[in-house]
């Protein structure tokens, strides 16, 4: 935005509305501070970018992380940030997910839903996993989802989709509270006063700049910079990184941070996977492999399936064990090796190579989006139709070779040591797990170039354990809030569902206390 478009952040001469806390962004963070700040009695105001609500909380799992034990919980979380976040915001996000079966029962008054627990270890194997579990909405009565959402696709059927059955859920909690909307209307700047307390903040609504008196705090819920290209340039060496599932997540609640000061943390850190590019040029997402065994009826969460492909680079080497504790969180990173004599990246993209019994194991792709212009109708034929022009057949390793641009040499040489591996049930090179391999060895062989795609992005401003954000020298910036995926906690690793955890956790703290901020 260039600063004609984006009015001064002073004190307007007259306020177009004033309410006690306003809410910026409407997912998962956004539905949950303002319901929180409601019932702490506030007059709150919700304020969505896009012509749909749901940010990029609605095309996820919609399974909330819980714990059974705070202590172990906070070990946990505190092993995987790495020293990145200070132990008291750890320790108030173990506290908060200890807190999550009560506040769904809450939630669920509002539509009779029904929901379930069932514990889900965390992805890696540090002191305290076993703790953790899922929440989730398992049905709405009378909810109908693809009438409802018609613009979301998540990684299953609409219909069996928790994440839009939790932020509807959410979604008629403020409804029900009678809590203001306005979609179509991006925040633009926050408006502070003399002393740098932030009192409002700038948006554009129907064409026009308004100004809109926040009394006792503004909370940023606007999610990360998925979409956000030029933020990503400046924390981020690998590239091109593809977007998984929403235009909305610009970066725009980080820049209006800045603006007043905040200092910013886990810049670098985002939760990715290879995956492929859509064959449709136009089409504005990447496409995310799903978690294996959740294609294996019957099996845990944490088991080892068999995995029918590998990764190599370009040149047709082997470079990562594709089959990692948590391959949706960073199988990426392997991809980000710069050449620093062509400044290029070898593995970006990589290549995927499977044979025929490979191919016809699992579905490879899932597309997933919060996008009024797409629509995917879920099937498996139309999974199956997708995927074939995505991937590439070769009728023999000379064909491969050819196809995919690998000396026949080199790629021969590969397959012949990888079919030995399996066969030894030993990966030496890279230690994937024994279970997962399968030779690649019957005709016809399978490929197709897999780049780095971002579910979700962790860094942003700094907050304190309620929820303040803080300037930097680490101290509050007076009015102003973040939660959510807006300055996530996570620094280093990350947890499945976390993020939808911190939703909730952080939207609860940032709506409690803007509402109870003294003046």
């Amino acid at each position: 935005m260039t600063p004609d478009q984006n009015p001064s952040r002073s004190k307007p001469g007259k306020w177009d509305a004033s309410v006690d806390v306003v809410v910026i962004g409407l997912g998962y963070a956004g539905g949950v501070t303002a319901i929180e700040a409601h019932d702490a009695g506030a007059e709150v105001m919700i304020l969505e970018k896009m012509p749909d609500p749901g940010g990029i909380s609605i095309t996820s799992g919609g399974s909330v992380r819980f714990v059974e034990d705070v202590k172990q919980g906070f070990a946990y979380l505190k092993a995987t940030c790495a020293d990145t976040t200070p132990d008291d915001v750890l320790e108030a996000l173990a506290q908060g997910m200890s807190e999550m079966p009560a506040y769904f029962e809450k939630l669920v008054q509002v539509n009779g839903a029904r929901y379930e627990k069932r514990l889900n270890g965390g992805n890696y194997p540090f002191p305290g996993r076993d703790t953790f579990g899922f929440i989730s909405i398992s049905e709405v009565p009378g909810f109908e989802p693809a009438k409802t959402y018609p613009y979301v696709s998540s990684f299953v059927p609409i219909e069996r989709a928790p994440g839009v059955r939790l932020f509807h859920t959410l979604y008629q909690n403020i409804r029900k509270r009678g809590i203001e909307v306005k979609l179509e209307t991006p925040a633009q700047r926050l408006i502070t006063d003399s002393s740098g307390a932030v009192i409002g903040v700038t948006a554009s609504h129907n064409g026009r700049h308004i100004a809109i008196e926040a009394r006792r705090g503004v909370v940023l819920t606007c999610g990360g910079f998925e979409a956000g290209h030029d933020i990503q340039r400046q924390f981020w060496q690998e590239k091109p990184v593809l977007n998984a599932a929403f235009l909305g997540n610009t970066g725009d609640g980080i820049r209006m941070a800045q603006d007043v000061g905040a200092e910013l943390w886990h810049m670098w850190h985002w939760h990715g996977v290879y995956g492929f590019r859509h064959p449709d040029p136009a089409y504005p997402f990447g496409l995310r492999p799903k978690r294996l065994p959740d294609w294996v009826p019957g099996v845990g969460a944490r088991a080892d399936v068999k995995m029918p492909w590998i990764i190599v680079d370009r040149a047709g080497r082997r470079y990562m064990n594709e089959y990692p504790p948590y391959a949706q969180d960073t199988s990426w990173r392997h991809m980000a090796t710069l050449d620093t004599e062509t400044m290029s990246y070898l593995r970006i993209p990589s290549i995927m190579i499977m044979d025929a019994p490979g191919r016809g194991t699992y579905p490879l792709v899932s597309p997933t989006f919060n996008d009024r212009r797409l629509k995917f109708d879920w099937s498996e034929a139309t999974l199956r139709a997708l995927e074939d022009r995505i991937v590439r057949k070769a009728d023999s390793v000379e064909a491969l070779a050819e196809q995919t641009g690998i000396a026949h040499g080199v790629l021969a040489s590969l397959l012949r040591d990888w079919n030995a591996a399996c066969a030894s049930g030993a990966d030496e090179a890279f230690g994937r797990p024994p279970s997962s391999m399968m030779t690649i060895a019957t005709p016809p062989y399978y490929w197709a170039e897999v780049w780095p795609v971002c579910s979700n992005t962790h860094g942003g401003p700094v907050h304190d354990v309620e929820q303040r954000v803080l300037d930097g020298y680490r101290q509050p910036i007076p009015g102003l809030y973040a939660a959510g995926e807006c300055g996530g906690v996570f620094g280093h690793l990350y947890i499945g569902g976390g993020n939808l955890a911190e939703c909730f956790v952080g939207g609860r703290t940032a709506g409690r206390n803007a509402a109870q901020r003294k003046l």
